[in-house]
This record gives structure tokens, C-alpha cells and sequence, in this order.
């Protein structure tokens, strides 16, 4: 679980971090790109915060913290799909869906059918 500051950071304190950070090693597989920058996400973060390198924050937590700030956060150089960006689903498959769901809508569902047919089979 993340710290309570690294918890409270805004998009403010992230971005003025990164104004003045510096990174001399190899990129790590989370980075953040801000003003332009691609930053290692993580070390970012707990410089953000003030907090010391071996603060109990993970990787993911702080990917997560980027992400609801609205940053554009990269696993191993390749920009995540932005959960607004996802594709919709095919009416296929939503018609499916809407059958396997048919149980808790009153319907016979494709599942109790399939069950029907299988028990009907064994005598």
C-alpha cells in the first residue's frame, strides 16, 4: 500500500518533480512521459512525494497514481491503451452476453439448456 504522501500527490507536485529530476540509468519498464520527458515512473513518484527509495510503494501503485493524475504512463517504451480508447464490443457478442445473462432476467438462459440437453443425454 502507498505511503499517505505519495497517496495525496497531485498533478501539480508530479509535474514539478519532474521538472528537476534527473535519471542516469537504465530505464526501467514503467515510465511516464511529462512535459515532453519520459521518466521512470516509480523513482518519480517517491521524488514526488519526498519519500525515501525504499518507501513500501510498488511499481503498479505508482503506475496507478500516474494514470488517475490523467499522465500517459508506458510499460517498456510502448504507451498503454487508454481504457476510453478500448473497443466496443461486437453486437455478436453482446447478443451472447445477453443469452448467457438470460437466467437473471427471466429467460432460459444458454447454460440451463446446454444442462437440460446434457441430462437428458445420461438417461
Amino acid at each position: 500500500m502507498p505511503s499517505s504522501r505519495v497517496f495525496s500527490l497531485t498533478k501539480d507536485d508530479i509535474t514539478a518533480a519532474a521538472r528537476n529530476f534527473r535519471w542516469h540509468r537504465q530505464m526501467p519498464k514503467w515510465s511516464v512521459v511529462v512535459d515532453g520527458r519520459e521518466l521512470p515512473a516509480r523513482p518519480l513518484v517517491l521524488n514526488a512525494a519526498g519519500v525515501p527509495p525504499n518507501d513500501p510503494t510498488n511499481s503498479h501503485q505508482a503506475v496507478a497514481i500516474l494514470k488517475a493524475q490523467g499522465f500517459d504512463v508506458r510499460y517498456q517504451g510502448k504507451t498503454l491503451q487508454q481504457e476510453s480508447d478500448a473497443i466496443s464490443p461486437s453486437p455478436d457478442f453482446e447478443n451472447l452476453l445477453h443469452k448467457l445473462r438470460g437466467s437473471c432476467k427471466g429467460g432460459e438462459s444458454l447454460i440451463e439448456t446446454r444442462e437440460r440437453e446434457h441430462a437428458d443425454d445420461r438417461y
